[in-house]
């Protein structure tokens, strides 16, 4: 059997994308606008060993497997068509048999993966339980630690790794990511000399957002470069007075009596199971009568399992955890003294903003490739695209959640009706 007739073996023989390999075999129409070529052995034994996106991804990532037809910083066309096509199935033993002795035996025997693969879940373990401070911290290094000017390429001015929410379908995405900041301070009602706490706050886009309009705002990650771009932003905007970001746990704050407290895009790695301490946490440090506002990737539903597959889970987000926001909401509803407000989904805006990052890093290429490598370059691009699909098809969401902290006799002074612009 040649390359391709075994790939027909697995996907099955319907196939709108060309696939060839470096045995000279090809598969899939002539004409086709996409294709897949395998172009090393090593890139067979990474397909053969873990069968999947797991598998595919190591032979792309390591250049062994190239995506014919797509920019490798955008090759959002291509895994669109073949999302289609890649429906793997289990071969029956004879199949198995055919393609083993095609194959060869040392195909199957596994290789290190590419460098940019996380260690497995049971391998993580010797850095401390899932979700420790250790591993927390170790998790969050892996995926925003790899370079900031890398992120400068790829979100732009805004600096902001999070979804953002856009006013008019032609808006920019610098545009689109102010307006998120506006809407999500408009909905914590904050007002000069206000304080804000922003838990996993990035590279500070929204505490200098809050800082500029007079609220003394204090943001925590646990990335180290964040930490440092963000307070030599802080510098140089002149806003010292109201804004500081420190590199630390958000359990190690101290400070308390908060007017509002916002996440935006932390909830992914706090883990289900610590939802009730993580908004217990929340409204611990919140006064009473203000404001949470909870920014995060959600499932469509809250049947799936909260653990990511693996390739979101060795590339992506190390012990990265997603539940349906229906979920989100029933766990800060169950902490005492906490009321759900107003939710809110923004699904197609995380699709356009993916969008306009993997612009980004189609134009800002060559710089990108020489600043990370062309392997960590292609993984984003991958990584990137992927997700747009996932928000597109309704696999993943994008939720806010607005709560507060009652009064001891549950009374409240907000408004009746939502106080804030779309």
């Amino acid at each position: 059997m040649k390359l391709a007739e075994i790939f027909e073996t697995l996907v099955g023989p319907d196939l709108s994308v060309r696939i060839t390999a470096y045995d000279g075999s090809a598969a899939g129409p002539e004409d086709a606008e996409y294709g897949l070529h395998l172009k090393t052995p090593r890139g067979t034994t990474y397909l053969v060993t873990a069968p999947g996106d797991l598998g595919l991804a190591r032979a792309y990532v390591s250049g062994d497997l190239e995506l014919i037809g797509a920019h490798p910083g955008d090759p959002y066309g291509a895994l669109q068509a073949l999302a289609a096509d890649l429906k793997f199935t289990k071969p029956s033993p004879l199949e198995m048999a055919q393609v083993a002795r095609a194959l060869g035996v040392e195909h199957f025997k596994p290789i290190p993966p590419p460098p940019q693969e996380a260690l497995p879940r049971w391998r993580r373990f010797a850095e401390g339980l899932r979700h420790s401070r250790t591993r927390d911290a170790d998790a969050i290094h892996y995926h925003y630690d790899v370079s900031n000017r890398f992120y400068e390429l790829v979100l732009g001015e805004s600096m902001t790794y999070t979804c953002a929410i856009y006013p008019r379908p032609d808006a920019t995405l610098d545009e689109a990511q102010a307006n998120k900041y506006r809407l999500i301070f408009d909905k914590l009602a904050l007002k000069p000399g206000d304080r804000l706490l922003d838990i996993g706050c990035g590279w500070g886009g929204m505490v200098r957002y809050a800082a500029q309009r007079g609220v003394h705002a204090l943001g925590v990650t646990l990335s180290r470069e964040q930490a440092q771009w963000a307070q030599q932003a802080i510098a140089d905007q002149g806003l010292g007075d109201f804004a500081e970001v420190r590199f630390s746990d958000y359990r190690d704050v101290t400070e308390s009596e908060f007017d509002a407290i916002s996440s935006i895009g932390l909830t992914e790695h706090i883990g289900v199971a610590n939802y009730p301490k993580y908004f217990g946490f929340m409204r611990d440090k919140l006064r009473p009568g203000g404001l949470i506002l909870n920014h995060s990737i959600t499932r469509s539903e809250n049947k799936t399992r909260s653990k990511a597959g693996p390739f979101i889970d060795r590339y992506v987000f190390p012990d990265g955890e997603l539940t349906g926001s229906g979920t989100v909401i029933a766990r800060m509803q169950d902490v005492p003294r906490i009321e759900v407000m107003h939710e809110e989904n923004f699904r197609l805006h995380y699709a356009m903003t993916l969008r306009d990052w993997n612009r980004n890093l189609v134009e800002n290429w060559d710089e990108a490739v020489a600043e990370v490598g062309e392997g960590t370059a292609r993984l984003w691009g991958l990584y990137m695209a992927g997700c747009r699909i996932g928000f597109e098809r309704n696999i993943i969401q994008l939720h806010h959640v607005l709560a507060t902290k009652l009064q001891l006799d549950a009374t409240s002074d907000l408004p009746l009706r939502p106080w804030w612009q779309p």
